[in-house]
């Protein structure tokens, strides 16, 4: 690897979505300085395909990056920025299939129950991109976050005070069932190059222009989504007397994305 490289790693979902108006950025600064950006593929479906080369056409095979980057992080060297990626799960390692398959990839069914010795190996190569796959691959040096034998052995010498878990245990999570961003996202495809525009519709039934115009590209992907002010006062005012009814400490956790 040269000094005057860094490399982005390719991932799933909104990071991935980042990727196409923040890596135009980031290249023409670091390009100004000679440093060039070299993409890798460290995705769900990038590491499917890269465990099963004999399925794949010579067109279609794709190198094993994230045992790539698993060498090239121990160097001195490395430069690698490291998008968040999917902890993949049985549902989304599923999904991933299917849609290779769809799209011509000649990938295995993922066998819950393997009857064979074939579907033994084709199982236990999957088990290679579940979960959190990528972290312990490329998180070396400062960035190890896993525990020292030393601290692992406190903690059993010093069991924390709560002390066994019970099953009658009144603790719950709650969350909000409709009127919160989850409930009213909406996103869509354009078909083609087009413009929009973000309006608000008060109470009174007047619309106010929030922004009037913003371009989109063919084949972009636009998301929308709106919180109830009067529903999150509800679901507060809702979770707080149920806490002081059965006599449970109220915890809040916002997370803003």
């Amino acid at each position: 690897m040269s000094n005057l490289e860094i490399v982005w790693t390719k991932v799933d979902e909104a990071p991935a979505l980042a990727t196409y108006s923040l890596l135009p950025i980031v290249e023409a600064f670091v390009g100004a300085a000679g440093v060039k950006v070299k993409l890798k593929d460290i995705s769900l479906a990038g590491r499917i395909l890269a465990n099963f080369p004999e399925k794949l056409t010579d067109a279609q095979k794709i190198g094993d990056e994230l045992t790539e980057l698993g060498q090239l992080a121990l160097k001195p060297e490395a430069n690698i920025i490291k998008l968040p990626n999917i902890s993949a799960s049985i549902p989304q390692l599923r999904a991933a299939i299917k849609e290779l398959q769809g799209k011509g990839f000649a990938v295995p069914d993922y066998p819950e129950n393997p009857a064979n010795d074939e579907e033994k190996d084709i199982k236990a190569r999957y088990a290679r991109v579940l979960g959190s796959a990528v972290n312990p691959v490329l998180r070396e040096g400062n960035s190890d976050r896993r525990a020292a034998g030393a601290v692992k052995q406190y903690a059993r010498n010093n069991p924390h005070k709560m002390g066994a878990w019970s099953a009658d245990s009144k603790s719950h999570v709650a969350h909000m069932t409709g009127g919160d961003f989850y409930g009213s996202e909406v996103s869509t495809t354009v078909p083609a190059a087009t413009n929009v525009r973000i309006e608000l519709l008060g109470a009174d039934g007047k619309t106010t222009v929030l922004k009037a115009k913003t371009a989109l590209d063919a084949g972009e992907v636009i998301d929308a989504t709106s919180m109830s002010a009067k529903a999150l006062r509800a679901f507060y005012a809702e979770q707080i007397a149920d806490a002081k009814a059965k006599g449970v400490l109220f915890s809040l956790h916002l997370k803003a994305t």
